[in-house]
């Protein structure tokens, strides 16, 4: 994977040489003037945008939060995310979530049973994964089940879904497209995000090598007003107020 130029700061109470062991562990190189920066606090890793300090930082958080509430409290298998795979009583596919971003439709199929392997391309976003599920592995609730149901996988998805074995029941797919939705939520982690990864210009050639590896289905999340990825329309979808998840039979 190709290198990447970041802010690198550590908060008083951090491990400072904890810094250059993530630098090198995910081949970030330190620049002191990049807008960017991972900073290293006590509690956790997060992305900032410095020159719009209100945005706060972007973080990966398993145990608490909205992922807490939305575990405890959701929609469950009623959830449309879980529609969309298949979850039914006695069903739990594998799943390959191939654009993982910050990891939060795979733990929620994670925490309703499924085996999921996010695949993230971006070094950056895939440190803050894996620094969340740290963190989750080694809570006591959560973290016998997450270690079990939940991995990451550093790697560009154009080529590892061509490596993947054994093949997934379930590929999933969101990739990143512009929001016209104006809640705060969405405003600052698509500021934060879009200036560390820009749109998935390449998304569209995900399609046939995600149909290539799932045995069951296809699944891609879009903004309800976005055409369907690579031009191919769904033969199924699952709709929600705001989006949809068009589903897609695997190619024999």
């Amino acid at each position: 994977m190709s290198q990447v130029s970041i802010c690198l700061l550590s908060e008083a109470g951090a491990d400072p040489g904890a810094l250059s062991i993530l630098a090198e562990r995910w081949g970030l190189v330190a620049d002191e003037q990049a807008t960017m920066a991972l900073v290293l606090t006590p509690e956790r890793l997060e992305l900032r945008k410095r020159d719009e300090p209100k945005l706060g930082g972007i973080y990966v958080d398993f145990v608490s939060g909205t992922l807490a509430h939305r575990r405890k409290f959701g929609g469950g298998r009623g959830e449309a995310v879980a529609k969309a795979v298949g979850i039914k009583k006695g069903y739990l596919p594998r799943v390959v979530d191939a654009t993982a971003g910050l990891g939060r439709d795979a733990f929620v199929l994670a925490a309703l049973g499924c085996h999921v392997q996010m695949l993230e391309r971006n070094p950056v976003v895939a440190a803050l994964l894996d620094d969340g599920l740290r963190r989750g592995y080694q809570d006591g609730e959560i973290g016998p089940w997450l270690r079990e149901r939940l991995t990451l996988l550093h790697a560009s998805s154009l080529t590892a879904l061509t490596e993947i074995d054994p093949r997934p029941e379930v590929v999933y797919l969101d990739p990143m497209y512009p929001h016209r939705q104006k809640s705060a939520l969405v405003k600052k982690e698509m500021r934060v995000f879009q200036s560390l990864v820009g749109a998935d210009e390449d998304a569209d050639g995900l399609l046939a090598p995600a149909r290539a590896l799932a045995t069951k289905r296809v699944v891609v999340k879009r903004p309800d007003y976005a055409e369907p990825l690579a031009g191919v329309a769904a033969p199924a979808a699952v709709t929600t107020k705001s989006h949809r998840f068009d589903i897609y039979p695997p190619l024999v």
